[in-house]
C-alpha cells in the first residue's frame, strides 16, 4: 500500500466541499491496473455526483470517470498491458481525481502515439458517448437533420463534427454568441443561441415546418418540452443527461397528443445510457476504435482541453457548471 493525492468530497454541496488531500491506494489485485495518471477529465457527471444526483453508497467520494497516464504496475491475469504501457480510460464507477488509481484493466485501452495524454484523458468518456449517440442510440444517415443541446461542450464539439462527417445537416443549440462561432467551427450547420432565438420555431424554419427526427438532450427538465415540441412525426428524444435537472414525471400519453404544433405526435424517448452501450469489452473496444480513427483521419478535431491542477478541482467545478467552459477541461497531478 502506498500513498497518493486525491481530491474528494466528504458530504454533499457546492465545489467548495472538494478536498485535496492524502489516500491510501494499494496495489492492483486480479484483473487490476495500477495508473500514475498525467491527466484527468472533468465532467458534469462530476458535478451531478458531488451534488448527489447518483447518492453516494458511502463517504468520501473521489470523482472522476476518465483519465490517462502510464501503466505502474498489472495485476495477476492480466496479459494484455505491461508496466509502462501509455493508457486512457473511461469508467462508469467514480474515483478519478487522484495521482495514482488502481482500476479493472476492461476499461483502460492502449493510447496510440497519435494522441495526447491532454486529449486522450478528455475524450475517452465524451468521445464513446458520441459515438454511441450518433451510432447507437440513434444511427444517423446521410440527409438526416439533427439537433443537438450544448453543441459546444465536450460532447457537442465531438458529436457535432462527427455527425456532420455522416452527412448529417446539423443544429446547434448554444448558451451565447461566442460559443455559437465555435459550434459553427465544428460542425453545425445552423446555431441558435438559447434564450436569445425561439428554439422551436427556428426548427420548424429549418426544417421547412416537419421537425427533425432525433434531438440529443443533455440538459434535462430545462429544455424536454422545447426538445418533444422540436421532433417530427415519430421522432426520437435522446435524453443522456441533466445538467438543469431531472425531468419531471409526465403522461405517456402525451407523445401521441398532436400538441406538437398541430403536426402529430407518436414520439419515442429514450434514457440512453454509457453503460448499456458499452456492457461488453468488443464493444467498448469497437467503439474507442472508431473514435481514434475519427481523431486520426481528422474527421473529428478536438479542442485542447482547459487545463487546471488537480488541488484546483472546485474551480474546474465551478468553470463547467456555470457554462464558462468551451469543450473538456482536464485536471494535472
Amino acid at each position: 500500500m502506498a500513498t497518493t493525492k486525491a481530491v474528494r468530497f466528504h458530504g454533499y454541496g457546492a465545489p467548495d466541499v472538494l478536498r485535496y488531500e492524502d489516500i491510501d491506494v494499494e496495489m492492483p489485485g486480479p484483473g487490476e491496473l495500477l495508473i500514475r495518471q498525467t491527466a484527468i477529465g472533468v465532467n458534469f457527471i462530476d458535478i451531478q455526483q458531488r451534488k448527489g444526483r447518483y447518492p453516494a453508497k458511502s463517504f468520501p467520494v473521489t470523482p472522476g470517470g476518465e483519465g490517462a497516464g502510464v501503466i505502474e504496475a498489472v495485476g495477476e491475469g492480466v496479459t494484455e498491458f505491461a508496466a509502462g504501457d501509455r493508457v486512457a480510460y473511461m469508467d462508469q464507477k467514480p474515483g478519478g481525481y487522484c495521482v495514482t488509481r488502481r482500476i479493472a484493466a476492461q476499461q483502460v485501452v492502449k493510447l496510440p502515439g497519435f494522441i495526447s495524454d491532454d486529449i486522450g484523458a478528455s475524450i475517452m468518456l465524451k468521445g464513446v458517448t458520441a459515438n454511441y449517440l450518433l451510432r447507437g442510440a440513434y444511427h444517423v444517415r446521410a440527409g438526416d437533420t439533427i439537433l443537438f443541446h450544448a453543441a459546444a461542450g465536450g460532447v457537442g464539439l465531438i458529436a457535432c463534427q462527427w455527425a456532420k462527417r455522416l452527412g448529417a445537416r446539423v443544429i446547434g443549440i448554444v448558451g451565447n454568441a461566442d460559443k455559437a462561432a465555435v459550434a459553427r467551427d465544428h460542425g453545425c450547420d445552423h446555431v441558435i443561441v438559447r434564450g436569445a432565438e425561439d428554439i422551436v420555431a427556428r426548427v420548424r424554419e429549418i426544417t421547412g415546418g416537419l421537425g427533425v427526427p432525433v434531438v440529443y438532450d443533455s440538459v434535462g427538465a430545462a429544455t424536454f418540452e422545447q426538445s418533444l415540441a422540436c421532433l417530427k412525426i415519430r421522432g426520437l428524444l435522446v435524453s443522456f443527461g441533466a445538467a438543469s435537472g431531472p425531468v419531471p414525471p409526465f403522461d405517456l400519453f402525451r407523445l401521441n397528443n398532436n400538441h406538437n404544433m398541430g403536426k402529430g405526435g407518436s414520439f419515442f424517448v429514450t434514457s440512453a445510457s454509457l453503460a448499456d452501450y458499452t456492457r461488453e469489452r468488443a464493444e467498448y473496444l469497437a467503439r474507442v476504435a472508431d473514435l481514434f480513427e475519427a481523431v486520426r483521419a481528422g474527421h473529428v478535431r478536438i479542442k485542447p482541453p482547459r487545463r487546471y491542477a488537480l488541488a484546483d478541482a472546485a474551480a474546474a467545478h465551478r468553470d463547467l457548471e456555470s457554462g464558462a467552459t468551451v469543450g473538456g477541461s482536464i485536471l494535472i497531478p
